[in-house]
Order: structure tokens, then C-alpha cells, then sequence
């Protein structure tokens, strides 16, 4: 009987053993050589001997790697493995390879036989690193400013500065040649240039927004906040040329606390130039470079504030007093009826004024037209007159108003108001119903035959309207609410621009009319 053999019994020879073990070991990723005591390399598999320009056998390890005498580490490198312990080291060959090398000791008995070199290559690795500390760097110095400097440099200066830090770190780190980056206005939703390089003329000043459709790969990344990948402009359907011959390209969304502020966009002449770790990169350095932006948006908005506080400073000043020498002189042209040399030239003291207002009222919109709030449409430019005694209600309807992008003036009596109605073009004017002067009904009366193509709106606080003024003024055919003081906000602005709901109760002019 024969007696089966088991399964697992290895019945090959010691030589099939050795070149099977060496044909496992020469298929390694890692490179592997074998060194004697006196470090001369006695065999090597196949990836170890890749890296080497010559045979290596018989030749010291760094040697035969041709390892640059600069990057050669200590003379006594080996003692340890010699001694009995491993050993790791770090190379750099001339051709930029990078290996890591362990080098172990096989003993016998007590006795070193030989040593055994396990190299990594670890050059990739190597320059991801290298990638990533020059990106954490550039983050670091996109917008650094020595505080020397910071005192003689205002946004737009700072703003140059990072412009060229960041085309210096684009080409240096991120090696990309073809480059635009746009920042996101909240408001509009419109992707502002903020710089380029490479792009065509018309590309750099294209008009886009943040929108999926219609806008280019750029307007696809702000308007969903996601990288987008185009791998062939030729078939992409959301590709827009911005470079001349673009064949590829990679669109980063520039954010900053989870909101899209900006987007980054670089483009190749190739088909399908860019990768993941590209991608990767690009988003890094993206992040870096939204901090920045947004430190430089923080200071654009702190001087921009600043200007719109001194605007509004001199705009608070010169309200009032202009105020008072409008209703004078309106006032004075009514009695001097009989002069018209001296009528001639109050008109132009109002006329004058006026521009003024207009004129300081002009320049603090323009100076903070990204910090302040936007003029309603519905209110824009429209001319308000305010007749009240009241100083805190007059300046409130200043602050109030005026950020609508309306034209407000004052008067402090209805004399002085009618005066000003009758030598004053108003959309609107809101006039107390109480007055010491004269009583509700009769200010509020001449104030419609003043303007009989704007509204006239009553305006009452506490006090008890014995004149029964908007009874009065409601049998005329009033349709308006009437707004009580201190005035709210949305209950103002409606009644400036609400329609009429048709003809008034008895004939005349229609109070209510919009201008």
C-alpha cells in the first residue's frame, strides 16, 4: 500500500525553494539588497538594481545608488546595524528619487552573517509634502504685510499684494500657468474678476453670475459649491472659453465658513490635465487663499464703514441746518411777493442748498455703495417733505428715508411748510396734526392745493387731535393710514408707495395720487 503524501509537504528542492523565494522577493514594490559585513552588496532583486545606473553587486550601498556626497548620511550609519539594531535612513539620489532604507543585521549563532537593506520609495510621498508645507507657507504669506508696511497701505494696496502673492505661489507651488480668480458679490450674485492670467480679453471680462446654467463652469462652482472637473472642454456642456486652445480645466469654489465667496479656475491646453491630487491641491490652497480674502474684505468693510460714518456725520450736520435755511427762505420768498429781483435770488439760495444736500447725500452712497444698505426702488429719489416740531422726528425721518435712497427735507411749523410746498417739487409730504400756528385741518388743506401731485400723510402722536383733523381730512376724501410716532419702519414705506383704490369720496384733486 502506498501511504499518500500530505497535502501541505513541500517536496521541492532547496534550489526551487531559493529561486522561488527570489522571484517573490524581485516582484516586490520595495527594493531589496543584501550586504556583507564588510558593506559590499552580495545580491539584489530586481527593483533595488532600477535604481541603480550600474550593477551593483560588489559595490557599497550608497555607492551603487550613487548617492550625492551632500545627501550621504553619517559615517557611522552603519555601526548600529553592525552592533545589532536596525537601522532607518532617508536618501536623496541625484535624480530627486527619495528612498527610505532600513537596514537589519541577520545573525547566526552570535555571529553577523550579512545585513539586509529594505528600500522605500518614498518620493512622492516625499513631494506631497513638500507640496503641502509650500502651500501651508503661502497661506501664511498671501497677505503678510510687515507692520511697517501696513501703515503706508491702504486695501487696494493690499489687495495688489495678494493679487501678486498669489499669481507668485500659483506658478511656483500649483505649477499652473493659465489662471482666474473671480470673488461672489452676495447682493448681486455676480462673480467679479478679481485676477487672471492667460485668459483671452474677452474672457477676463465676461460677465457671470452664480448660476448653474448659462455661465460657464465658473457660474456651475459658485452657484452649487462643488469642484467641478472638466475633463474635455470639447464635450463639456457647461464649458465657456477663457483660454485660447483650453482643452481641460478645474473650477474650485473659494469658501470661507460655508458660504461660497469666490471661485478659482485653472485651464490646460490637454485633455484631461487634471487629477485628484491636482484637484486636492487646488482646494488647499483655494482655503488659504479665501482667509485671506476674507481678512481683506473685513478691512474694505472697516473703511468703508469708516467713510460711510464720516458721510453720515456730515450729512447729520448739515441736514438740519439746511433744513432751516430752505423753510426760511421759502418762507421769505412768499412775503416778498413784490420783489422779484430779491425772489430771483432766494430761488437760487434754494436751488443751491439743495445741491448741496444732494451733493453730500451723492458722495456717501457712492463712498459706501458695498457697505450700505441698497436704495428701494420703490423710494428711490423720491422727495419728502417732514412738518413737525418735533427735532428727534425730523432727524429720524432723515436716518430713515435717506437710506431708501430718498431726498428729505424738514420744516418745524405748517407755515413754514406750506411755504416750502409752494417752492418745492414733493412727492410726499407728512405733516403733524397738531400745530401751534394754525389747526390740522386748515395745514393739512393747503398742503394738498400745495402738492396736488403728491400725498399728503398725517402723522399724530399722543396727543388729542381736538380739531378733528383726520375726521376732517378722511370726509375729504383722505384714504391714507395715519402714521403714528415714533414712525415705524414698514408702516412708512407702505404708506409712501401705496396705491390709491380709486377715486376720492368727493372731487378735486386725489390726494392719494402718486406722483
Amino acid at each position: 500500500m502506498t501511504t499518500s503524501q500530505p497535502d501541505d509537504l513541500d517536496t521541492t528542492s532547496p534550489d526551487e525553494r531559493l529561486q522561488r523565494a527570489e522571484h517573490i522577493i524581485g516582484v516586490l514594490q520595495k527594493g531589496i539588497a543584501i550586504v556583507s559585513a564588510d558593506q559590499k552588496i552580495c545580491w539584489a532583486n530586481e527593483p533595488f538594481r532600477d535604481w541603480c545606473p550600474n550593477n551593483p553587486i560588489g559595490k557599497g550601498l550608497f555607492d551603487a545608488l550613487q548617492t550625492p556626497a551632500e545627501a550621504l548620511p553619517p559615517d557611522d550609519s552603519f555601526q548600529a546595524a553592525l552592533s545589532g539594531s536596525a537601522v532607518c535612513l532617508r536618501i536623496r539620489q541625484s535624480n530627486t528619487l527619495v528612498l527610505d532604507i532600513t537596514i537589519s543585521p541577520v545573525r547566526e549563532n552570535g555571529q553577523l552573517l550579512e545585513l539586509v537593506a529594505i528600500c522605500d520609495d518614498v518620493t512622492a510621498l516625499v513631494l506631497r509634502q513638500q507640496k503641502l508645507d509650500a502651500l501651508y507657507r503661502a497661506g501664511q504669506d498671501l497677505d503678510a504685510i510687515d507692520p511697517e508696511q501696513l501703515a503706508e497701505m491702504n486695501v487696494a494696496c493690499r489687495v495688489e499684494l495678494l493679487k501678486q502673492n498669489t499669481r507668485r505661489y500659483v506658478h511656483n507651488v500649483l505649477h499652473y500657468n493659465v489662471v482666474e480668480v473671480r470673488l461672489l458679490d452676495p447682493k448681486t450674485r455676480r462673480l467679479e474678476p478679481l485676477m487672471e492670467e492667460g485668459m483671452t480679453p474677452d474672457a477676463a471680462t465676461r460677465v457671470l453670475s452664480a448660476r448653474v446654467d448659462g455661465n460657464g463652469v465658473t457660474g456651475y462652482v459658485a452657484a452649487t459649491g462643488k469642484p467641478y472637473l472638466c475633463v474635455d472642454t470639447a464635450t463639456d456642456p457647461h464649458f465657456i472659453e477663457g483660454s485660447a486652445g483650453a482643452r481641460s480645466s478645474m473650477t474650485v469654489p473659494i469658501i470661507y465658513q460655508d458660504d461660497v465667496i469666490g471661485t478659482f479656475n485653472v485651464e490646460s491646453p490637454l485633455v484631461n490635465a487634471f487629477g485628484p491630487e491636482d484637484l486636492k491641491f487646488t482646494e488647499l490652497f483655494a482655503r488659504e487663499l479665501a482667509r485671506s480674502l476674507h481678512t481683506l474684505n473685513l478691512l474694505n468693510a472697516q473703511e468703508l464703514c469708516a467713510a460711510v460714518g464720516v458721510i453720515e456725520l456730515i450729512n447729520r450736520d448739515i441736514a438740519m441746518p439746511a433744513d432751516n435755511l430752505l423753510s426760511t427762505t421759502s418762507s421769505l420768498i412768499e412775503k416778498l411777493g413784490d420783489r422779484p429781483d430779491v425772489i430771483e435770488v432766494l430761488r437760487r439760495v434754494l436751488s443751491d442748498a439743495r445741491k448741496i444736500k444732494l451733493a453730500v447725500q451723492h458722495i456717501g452712497r457712492e463712498v459706501g455703495r458695498s457697505a450700505m444698505e441698497l436704495p428701494d426702488p420703490a423710494l428711490d429719489a423720491m422727495r419728502i417733505l417732514v412738518i413737525d416740531i418735533d427735532e428727534r422726528i425730523r432727524k429720524s425721518a432723515h436716518a430713515i428715508l435717506e437710506r431708501k435712497g430718498c431726498v428729505v427735507e424738514t420744516a418745524t411749523s405748517a407755515t413754514e411748510g406750506i411755504s416750502m410746498a409752494k417752492s418745492g417739487t414733493y412727492d410726499a409730504v407728512l405733516v403733524a396734526v397738531k400745530h401751534k400756528e394754525m389747526g390740522g385741518t386748515a395745514a393739512y388743506q393747503a398742503l394738498v392745493k400745495a402738492v396736488p401731485l403728491g400725498r399728503v400723510i398725517l402723522t399724530q402722536g399722543f396727543e388729542y387731535d381736538g380739531g378733528h383733523t383726520v375726521v376732517n381730512a378722511k370726509q375729504d376724501g383722505y384714504w391714507l393710514p395715519v402714521l403714528f410716532k415714533p414712525f415705524q419702519e414698514p408702516v412708512l414705506f407702505k404708506a409712501l408707495t401705496a396705491v390709491a383704490p380709486g377715486p376720492p369720496v368727493k372731487s378735486g384733486p386725489p390726494v392719494g395720487a402718486a406722483s
